[in-house]
C-alpha cells in the first residue's frame, strides 16, 4: 500500500520482500471497513460469507447473518493483489531478504541476501510480528504475543464458524476460502501444543479431516495496554507498518486492515512530505482505540458474568437481544470502535436488561 502510493506520487520506490506474494498463517477476513474504504478489494478474488455460527461452552450454534459480508481472501492472492498494484504504478519489487540496515548521515544503507547493498532516503518497515530489524518498529515482549496455529484443509463450506472456550483468551475460527479452509486458533498465555489439542479435538468433532491439511503456525502481536504508550510507530528516517507497528486488535487478533490503512497512510504522508505527523494521524485514526481494546481483551474473555463466562452470557444474551445483536453485526462490520461500543452498552444496558428479561419469559411461556 504504501509503495503504490509512493509510486504514484513519482517517487522512486523499492519494495524489497523475500516471499513476495505466499500463504499467510490467519483467517484471511477482510471487514466491511476495509473494502469500504479500498473498493478494489471487492472486485477481487474473494469468498464473501454472510452466515457466521458463534458458540461457546454450553450454548450451541448461534447464527448471524452478516448485514455486510466479510470478504474472506487466500492470503497468497491478496498479497498477489497489493504487489501487482504497486508494480502497475511503478514500484520496483525485489525479491530477497533485507539482512541488515545502517543509518548513513540522512539516509540508509541496505543489506540483502543476496549481497548487494542498496541505499533509501526514507524506509517503510512492513516486516511483520517477526521483525530481524531490532532498531524499527515496536519493540514487543512475550507478553505482547498471541500464537495462531492451524490447518489449509482440503474441504469446503459456506459460512464462518467461530469457537470460545472458557479460560482461553482467545478462540477458533473455519474460514471457507477459494480451494479449501483455513481452520485455527489464536491464544495468549497458553502453549502452542495445548492451543492445538484444543484445536484438533474442535476439528474432529466437527468431522473435519485436519490431517490431510497443511499446518502452519505465527505469533502475532497482541499489545498489553501498557506498552501501547511505548510503542514505536515512527524514527528518524523510518516508519513503521502492520504487524511491525504492533498494529493489531488484541481482541480478534485482526491485522489485514491495520496493515493496509497504516501503510497507506505511510505512503500518503511521506508523498506530502510530512512523515512527522504519521504516528499522530495513526493513533488518532485507530492505534488509540487498539490500546483501549487491550484493556477489554482479558475481561472479555477470561471474566465471568452471573455465574458463567463473558462468552457464553454474551451469545446467550445476542440471542435475545435486537440491541445486541445489532451491536455484534457492526463489530463484525468493523464500524463500531472499542469506545463507541461501552458508551453504547452503558447507555442502553437498563433497556437491553428489560429485552432480554422479557424475551427470555415469553420464551417459557411458548415452551411446552
Amino acid at each position: 500500500m504504501a509503495a503504490e502510493r509512493l509510486a504514484t506520487a513519482g517517487f522512486e520506490t523499492r519494495l524489497i520482500d523475500e516471499k513476495l506474494a505466499w500463504e499467510k498463517p490467519c483467517g484471511g477476513g477482510v471487514t466491511w471497513k476495509a473494502y469500504s474504504r479500498y473498493p478494489f478489494l471487492r472486485a477481487a478474488l474473494s469468498h464473501p460469507v454472510s452466515a457466521t455460527f458463534l458458540e461457546a461452552d454450553g450454548t450451541g450454534p448461534l447464527r448471524l447473518d452478516l448485514d455486510h459480508p466479510l470478504l474472506i481472501f487466500s492470503r497468497r492472492e491478496l498479497n498477489q493483489l497489493l504487489l501487482d498494484r504497486a508494480a502497475a504504478a511503478g514500484a520496483d519489487l525485489v525479491a530477497t531478504r533485507v539482512t541488515a540496515i545502517d543509518r548513513q548521515g540522512a539516509g540508509w544503507r541496505i543489506t540483502t541476501r543476496s549481497g548487494t547493498p542498496l541505499t533509501a532516503d526514507f524506509l517503510v518497515v512492513a516486516t511483520g510480528a517477526r521483525n530481524p530489524l531490532r532498531e524499527v518498529g515496536t519493540a514487543w515482549t512475550a507478553a505482547d504475543a498471541m500464537i495462531a496455529l492451524g490447518y489449509y484443509i482440503p474441504s469446503a463450506q459456506n459460512h464462518v464458524d467461530i469457537r470460545f472456550f472458557t479460560g482461553l483468551e482467545g478462540y477458533i475460527w473455519v474460514f471457507p476460502r477459494n480451494g479449501h479452509l483455513s481452520a485455527g486458533i489464536c491464544g495468549k498465555q497458553e502453549a502452542a501444543a495445548a492451543l492445538r489439542q484444543r484445536l484438533e479435538h474442535y476439528l474432529s468433532g466437527r468431522g473435519i479431516s485436519y490431517k490431510e491439511g497443511r499446518f502452519y503456525a505465527h505469533m502475532l502481536p497482541s499489545l498489553d495496554f501498557d506498552s501501547w504508550p511505548a510503542n514505536r510507530l515512527a524514527g528518524p528516517g523510518w516508519l513503521a507498518a502492520g504487524d511491525a507497528a504492533g498494529l493489531v486488535d488484541p481482541v480478534t487478533g485482526e491485522g489485514i486492515y491495520y496493515a493496509m490503512r497504516s501503510g497507506d497512510l505511510a505512503g500518503q504522508l511521506l508523498a506530502d512530505g510530512r512523515p512527522e505527523q504519521y504516528a499522530a494521524a495513526v493513533r488518532s485514526e485507530f492505534a488509540d482505540d487498539l490500546a483501549y481494546a487491550a484493556t477489554l481483551a482479558q475481561r472479555v474473555y477470561l471474566g465471568r458474568f452471573c455465574g458463567g463466562s463473558n462468552t457464553t452470557r454474551l451469545l446467550q444474551f445476542v440471542r435475545r437481544s435486537r440491541h445486541l445483536h445489532g451491536i455484534l453485526q457492526e463489530l463484525f462490520a468493523g464500524t463500531l470502535s472499542y469506545r463507541d461500543l461501552r458508551t453504547r452498552i452503558r447507555g442502553n444496558f437498563h433497556s437491553t436488561v428489560a429485552e432480554i428479561a422479557v424475551n427470555a419469559f415469553l420464551r417459557r411461556m411458548v415452551t411446552p
